[in-house]
């Protein structure tokens, strides 16, 4: 019987993805990482040489299949899922999102979580695992001019909780996590866009952000990669069903500059 786990991150090569994987890689665990970025996998062969990878587009049905192919071949297993794959969307009021942006967001943010997802159940069934599903705290909230962004992950807190409750019964937990915004360029492009739809400075806008939270912080993706082990290991084995905020306490994502 293996006792080493293994461990499945989506978007995986930068940010808060390889955080994660290098968590895990620090914990003992065998990781699988898959990215579309080509640049960013070869980076991580080459830094993390005992980190595993496939290159996948997951909102591809047919790369998914390629990615479960690699994880049988080189494992035959799975403990952990962390479905971090996601993009932020456009930045627009509801009358001028561009639907094309909308269908994409939702095929990268929604239609992944689940083409990755069912193929994982099998796997996690016979491990007794768990799923970790990478969330947001616009998730508990609404977020103005985010509305593609919130929806996909309004419907990931839901399909949490009902894949909780679906899998439970076999060992198997759910977990989503909801970050407030994220130090890193992914947060620095989401405020350059804000920005610019609304006519202000950037330092205007992060400042907004930042007062959105009790705390007056952004979270670092080191915070999430620690959560996220929590969750995963046996002390957290009796956490299952649930939206975790980690976030500094948002106090509401309203449009506080209107």
């Amino acid at each position: 019987m293996h006792k080493q786990k293994t461990v499945l991150i989506t978007a995986g090569a930068s940010g808060i993805g390889l955080a994660i994987a290098k968590a895990f890689l620090a914990d003992g665990a065998q990781v699988h990482i898959c990215d579309i970025c080509e640049t960013a996998i070869a980076n991580v062969a080459r830094d993390y040489p005992h980190i595993t990878t496939t290159v996948a587009d997951v909102a591809q049905i047919d790369q998914v299949d390629r990615l479960y192919r690699d994880i049988n071949e080189l494992y035959g297993r799975l403990n952990i899922l962390v479905n971090n794959v996601g993009v932020a969307g456009p930045t627009a009021a509801l009358e001028d999102i561009d639907p094309h942006d909308w269908q994409r967001t939702l095929d990268t943010d929604l239609n992944s979580l689940f083409y990755v997802s069912r193929q994982a159940v099998p796997l996690l069934k016979a491990a007794r695992g768990c799923m970790l599903n990478m969330a947001s705290n616009a998730a508990l909230f609404g977020f103005p001019l985010r509305s593609p962004y919130v929806a996909a992950k309004w419907a990931m807190i839901g399909l949490t909780k009902t894949w909780a409750m679906e899998l439970g019964p076999f060992g198997v937990r759910v977990n989503a996590l909801c970050p407030g915004s994220v130090n890193g360029p992914r947060i620095d492009s989401v405020i350059a866009k804000d920005a610019e739809q609304r006519g202000l400075s950037e330092a205007a806008i992060r400042d907004v952000y930042l007062r959105q939270n009790s705390l007056r912080v952004f979270v670092e993706a080191e915070d999430i990669a620690k959560t996220v082990i929590f969750l995963c290991s046996k002390a957290g084995r009796h956490i299952s069903g649930q939206a975790i905020p980690l976030d500094g306490h948002t106090e509401g994502l309203s449009n506080w500059l209107d």
